[in-house]
This record gives C-alpha cells, structure tokens and sequence, in this order.
C-alpha cells in the first residue's frame, strides 16, 4: 500500500475554504498551535485545512486492524478504506481532497488522540506502558502478585505466567537473553487490552 505524503501538488484546491462552520476543527487547531490571533487569516485557514488533511494522510497509512480500533463516521471511513485501494496519483490527491473535505466537518481532536495512542506517544498509553512495566517488575519479585493480577483481569493463565515467571528468573540468573521476561511484558498487555494473546513479537515497547 502507498502511504506516500502528500507534497505540494497534492493539496486541496479548496485549501482556502471557510473552516467557520466547524468550530470544533478551528478549536482543535488552535489547541495545537497555541494562542493565535482571534481573526483567522487566510494562510492560516489553509494551514488548518493542510493539517487536518495530514490526520487523513495518517489514517489512510493505519493497517486495517488499527483503523477499526478509531470511531470514525461511517462516510470518512469509507473514503479512507477507499484511499488504501487506489494506487493513481491523480485519483488518490482527489480522494485525499475528499478526505479532508470530510475532515472539516468532524471534531478531529478525538481522532488525533486515538492515533498518538496507537503511535505510543500519548500520555496515557505511556502511563499504561510504565504500569505494566511495574507490574512486571513486582512479579518476579513476589509470586504472590499473581493473585493481583488474576482479581485484575480474571482471563489469565496462570499457570503460563508462573512459568513465564520461573523462566525470567532463571534467565537473570544465567545471564540468559530475557525472552521470558519480555513475554511477560507481552502477556500482560494483551490482557490490558482484552485481546488474546498474539505470537511473540521483538517489539514488546518494555526497552
């Protein structure tokens, strides 16, 4: 799939277009970049139409899994899901153009919070990293944390994270390479997340 960035071509032709009528989307923009003066002037219109156009460009780059995990209205979706399948220069800037059209009709603060929480920069997925990494920490220092973590989420295995636990251990006594210990990580966050456990993966987030 291209996920190329749209340069200078690619923007909207009605990047000037009056943005008055979505309060929420001048709000946000103004959240983003600070106090501005009270009457928008006309570069700054275009910049807020370019940066609202930039969420669609984030969107139509999401894999589809990630996509279904943002509330988007059913019309945008679409012409991001339509984005993805066209690979004609001409024919996506115009469904770019689209998206960003629809953009302005939407408050886009939700939207740009959903994806610094999938991108890991939001505040709160931070915290939640730093929790489940203190957590992890507890557990192999008392195994009875275990009884915490099964009040917690009443869908773990225990007997898989006793193990995990005993392998971790057993790994920082040999000077072993902690695979048991990032898999905790892993397990811990999918249990976080409500989902069942997916393969191993190297990027666990816990360096």
């Amino acid at each position: 799939m291209d996920t190329k960035l749209l340069d200078q071509d690619d923007l909207p032709e009605d990047a000037n277009a009056n943005l008055d009528d979505n309060p929420e989307a001048l709000r946000w923009e103004e959240n983003r970049r600070g106090p501005t003066s009270s009457a928008p002037s006309k570069s700054r219109k275009k910049r807020d139409v370019e940066a609202l156009q930039d969420l669609g460009v984030q969107l139509v780059a999401l894999s589809t899994d990630r996509l279904k995990k943002i509330n988007l209205p059913d019309n945008l979706r679409e012409a991001v899901r339509d984005a993805q399948r066209i690979s004609a220069h001409g024919a996506r800037r115009r469904q770019f153009q689209l998206i960003g059209k629809l953009m302005r009709e939407i408050d886009p603060a939700p939207i740009q919070e959903a994806l610094d929480e999938i991108n890991g920069v939001s505040a709160a997925a931070t915290a939640r990293l730093h929790a489940l990494e203190r957590l992890r920490t507890r557990l192999l220092e008392d195994e009875q944390v275990l009884g915490e973590i099964m009040a917690s989420y009443p869908q773990a295995d225990m007997k898989q994270l006793r193990q995990l636990r005993r392998n971790a251990l057993k790994e920082q006594e040999l000077h072993k390479p902690p695979k048991a210990f990032r898999e905790i990580f892993r397990v811990l966050k999918e249990l976080q997340n409500h989902v069942a456990p997916e393969p191993e993966s190297e990027e666990d987030g816990d360096d």
